[in-house]
């Protein structure tokens, strides 16, 4: 019963209806609250059970019910419709009330007359043994309205749309449940706050508001009719204004809307109607000509107004059908949204102005730079593109305004959309077309295609495109365009690990009063922080994040900070951090759906904690479904990343040729580019696939490639990577006293990033391949190595010298580290992985002789096998990883399920967990 279960009221309610005292309760809420429903929860209390329950309605032409005998719960609704015989009737209960009665009335407080007595006048004489409650409904909370929501649409429903639902609605249930109703109807996978704005005005709605406002004298209406128009809260003298009503007409009117609940006052000394929505029903109903009288004088008292509200000024104008003055509105409104930062409403007006066929070419061609930089720096809208795409095919327009176009949708096209070959098409026209007559665009166009992240291209012609840009700009003397240069220098210098990088980052104009001057240096701030990342330099990265997500917010650069953020997942992922990792991964993935450039970050992260989760089906799905984007249009070093996953997952699956087409693949992408520190997460096991395929000449190619780009290269996490590449060469070729030194040195430099993934990853490789040693040489020799106290142990320097019992106790203790750290990331498949190359080499527990005691305890292997089993491998994929038949792995599930009672293989995960 929710609110009812936690009111004051109830007990003394249960003690009348146990024949103790006698009780009223009033239960008061505006059309729509619930007072419905309150009753019909009452009515099914257990305590009722025993009493006389009964419902009446007012205004029924009903007789009143005889209340005369033992307990009786008296239910009445629609108090406020009563006539006046049924008014003295419940008067008269109230103030003669016996034992074991519970009365409850509700009403709506708006239909009392203004009174505000449920029961008229005068008020009622309670008597002294009466216990008298009163109970207002509240409109729904945010977080009500998210469950209504929840329960009706399921996870369609967007949290945009939650609260789009909310304002509309005024939190009222009535209206929720009735909007709910058609967005269940009428959407489909994805409910958005532009569905529910589509679901109209709900018909008990319409028909309460538009019959109110027929129920006033005619001479009374217009002061509902302005509220109609205006569509938001007014004060009394703008809504008279509006109204065209003088003060002492107006005034009366006013009155007469309040008291016939017309209108409401929503805030102090401010006049509308308490749900939102029903604006738009009023308004629709004005005749034609009136209502665009009434819109001429909404614009002419919003623009008086300081500051004025030009968006809304601007709806008025073109309701009222004055075009040239709407498009000034316009005009106004989105440079006053852009000088504030608030890029995304300048966006919506101007695509929504910039859409209606009977704006001249002369007027979009003023209007279109502004939705082309605004779009820029915000979000992407597929809108925007198309709007901009059809008004750079107009003949008419200019050269220099084409090619400024072209600049802005080229950008969106490439930084957003991803679509890369119109994108690099659009930015080299822009470059042609405005050398000449706008330079500075020019330059800013080249600063584009100099940037290096994309597939497109090589290194030597993006310096190319800088150099020229550079001179542009120097030449031009604008300070934006040499903040647009240096924004791309410092990122470049970044990704090649120039010594001056951290001096031409620390130069860019944060400070500069040109708001043009700080969106360049916010984007030179996210570039160097995520190539920063990128190349291992995490403290330095995480402090570019800040700096660049501090700025992004108050320049109002939607885009940017969505870029830090996936940023800051690569982060977290590299670094161990992470909790709650996965489910920010998907929020920021759903929050940017329509824009799959920067979506990437979070589909591979979330991807790659779903491989160490040993969720692989689901890993597939992240990495290449599920909206992400193919590698033609994902930014090269996360391109390589993700080929580098997907290189992994095909080898633990023991799928060995598509590992190594994949590996070729995206290894000549790299290639191509020129930019070595991108190849550091896929190095490793594009070496290892192209190894165990039996291709060891191009392996050895591949490490030999990579170490050399990167040298007098400062990347620590390439350098990491390198030593790695090097280590899974020799463990595949059989040297792995070699590998035993190079994954030791890889640990070491993953250690100082700090990267605690890759060091177990690294640590574990070194042991496995020091055990792989020690127990050739116990073959050789013909029996288990021994210790030889002489000579010296791993942990200082050894590299797994064959005979070294140290070493192999060295090697076991590294083992069970890796133990602790996969298990403390979650990372179900290592810590499997890691156990069962622990068991097959520490000394077995002794035990007594005899049968093992038969109970229903796991034993440690069905455990590991319950844990695979549980996030989502199958018999075949978990007998590879822990080197077992599919038929034993089988018999292990089933006496894991049936030992711990799980419903379901998923299900022993949690029934692992609860059995000792």
């Amino acid at each position: 019963m929710t609110a009812a279960q936690r009111s004051p009221w109830l007990a003394p309610l249960r003690l009348a209806l146990a024949g103790s005292g006698s009780v009223l309760v009033l239960v008061e809420g505006t059309a729509g609250m619930g007072k419905s429903h309150v009753l019909h929860e009452l009515d099914a209390l257990p305590e009722a059970a025993g009493a006389r329950r009964i419902r009446w309605r007012c205004g029924a032409a009903e007789e009143p019910p005889d209340t005369a005998d033992g307990p009786a719960l008296l239910l009445v609704d629609d108090v406020h419709r009563a006539t006046p015989d049924e008014r003295q009737w419940l008067r008269r209960a109230a103030e003669r009330p016996r034992k074991g009665l519970a009365t409850v009335l509700a009403y709506r407080p708006e239909e009392l007359g203004g009174t505000g007595l449920p029961l008229g006048t005068p008020a009622v004489s309670y008597p002294p043994g009466l216990a008298a409650f009163r109970h207002r409904l509240r409109p729904w909370d945010v977080e009500r309205v998210r469950l209504a929501a929840s329960e009706t649409l399921g996870e369609r429903a967007t949290q945009e749309a939650v609260v789009r639902l909310h304002l509309v609605s005024g939190g009222v249930p009535q209206v929720v449940t009735d909007l709910l109703a058609v967005l269940r109807a009428g959407t489909g996978s994805r409910c958005t706050a532009s569905d529910v704005d589509a679901a109209g005005v709900p018909v008990r709605l319409a028909e309460l508001v538009l019959s109110r406002t027929g129920a006033l004298a005619a001479a009374d209406r217009p002061v509902v009719w302005a509220a109609g128009v205006l569509d938001e809260p007014a004060g009394r003298d703008e809504l008279l204004a509006v109204a065209g009503l003088d003060e002492a007409r107006g005034r009366d009117a006013l009155l007469a809307a309040l008291a016939g609940a017309a209108l409401s006052e929503v805030a102090e000394g401010r006049y509308g109607f308490a749900v939102p929505l029903a604006a738009p029903a009023v308004r629709e109903h004005v005749p034609g000509p009136v209502r665009q009288e009434l819109h001429e004088r909404a614009s002419r008292v919003l623009s008086r107004r300081r500051p004025a509200p030009w968006a809304e000024v601007a709806r008025h104008r073109r309701a009222a059908g004055r075009r040239k003055s709407w498009l000034r509105a316009v005009e106004k409104a989105a440079r006053t949204a852009v000088e504030s930062g608030r890029h995304q409403e300048a966006i919506g007006l101007l695509e929504r102005t910039l859409a209606v066929p009977e704006v001249s070419p002369v007027d979009r061609a003023r209007l279109a730079p502004l939705l082309a930089r605004s779009a820029v720096v915000g979000l992407r809208s597929d809108q925007t593109v198309d709007v901009l795409t059809q008004v750079v095919r107009d003949p008419g327009l200019p050269v220099d305004v084409r090619g400024e176009l072209r600049l802005d949708l080229g950008l969106m096209l490439y930084n957003q959309v991803g679509d890369l070959a119109a994108g690099v098409r659009e930015l080299e026209a822009a470059a042609e077309e405005l050398s000449e007559v706008r330079p500075t665009l020019a330059a800013r166009a080249m600063v584009a295609l100099a940037m290096p992240e994309w597939p497109t291209g090589a290194l030597p012609g993006h310096r190319e495109w800088l150099r020229r840009a550079a001179g542009l700009a120097r030449d031009s003397g604008n300070d934006v365009a040499r903040a647009a240069v240096a924004a791309s220098r410092a990122s470049l210098a970044v990704v090649c690990g120039d010594p001056q990088a951290r001096q031409l980052v620390a130069a860019l104009p944060v400070d500069s009063p040109s708001a043009g001057c700080r969106e360049q240096a916010v984007r030179g701030l996210c570039n160097a922080a995520d190539a920063a990342v990128w190349r291992g330099s995490y403290p330095w990265g995480r402090e570019l994040l800040a700096a660049s997500l501090d700025l992004s917010a108050r320049t109002g650069a939607l885009y940017a900070e969505r870029t830090a953020q996936g940023t800051r997942l690569l982060l977290d992922w590299w670094t161990g951090q992470w909790a709650e990792l996965g489910g920010r991964c998907e929020q920021f993935i759903a929050t940017t759906a329509d824009m799959p450039v920067v979506a990437a970050d979070g589909h591979m992260v979330r991807g790659m904690l779903a491989f160490a989760q040993g969720d692989w089906a689901e890993a597939l799905r992240w990495l290449t479904a599920l909206g992400a984007p193919s590698p033609q249009c994902t930014r090269m070093p996360l391109a390589a990343a993700t080929a580098g996953a997907l290189v992994r997952l095909a080898l633990a699956r023991d799928d060995l040729p598509a590992a190594a087409d994949q590996a070729r693949s995206a290894w000549a992408a790299v290639a191509d580019k020129g930019i070595w520190t991108w190849a550091a997460e896929l190095a490793p096991w594009a070496v290892e696939a192209l190894a165990r395929t039996g291709d060891t000449a191009a392996a050895r190619h591949m490490v030999v490639e990579f170490e050399q780009g990167l040298e007098g290269n400062d990347a620590s996490a390439a350098h990491a990577a390198a030593a790695w590449s090097r280590a899974a060469l020799a463990e595949c070729e059989g040297r792995r006293r070699e590998a035993v030194r190079s994954y030791r040195k890889a640990a070491a430099a993953y250690r100082a990033l700090p990267r605690p993934y890759a060091w177990a990853l690294t640590t574990e490789g070194a042991a496995r391949c020091a055990l792989a040693q020690d127990a050739e040489h116990a073959d050789a020799d013909g029996g288990p190595a021994q210790d030889h106290p002489g000579e010296p142990d791993g942990a200082d320097g050894a590299d797994g010298a064959a005979g070294d019992g140290r070493s192999r106790a060295h090697a076991v203790a590294s083992l069970r580290h890796c133990v602790d750290e996969y298990t403390a990331l979650g990372a179900v498949y290592d810590t499997a992985r890691a156990r069962a190359l622990l068991r097959a080499h520490q000394p077995a527990e002794a035990r007594r002789p005899g049968r093992p005691a038969l109970d229903d305890r796991l034993s440690p292997r069905e455990r590991e096998v319950a844990e695979l089993a549980a996030s989502g491998l199958m018999n075949r994929e978990i007998a590879v990883v822990l080197h077992l038949s599919p038929r034993t792995v089988e018999q292990h599930v089933a006496r894991a399920i049936r030992k711990t009672g799980a419903l379901s293989r998923r299900d022993l995960l949690r029934t692992s967990a609860e059995t000792p």
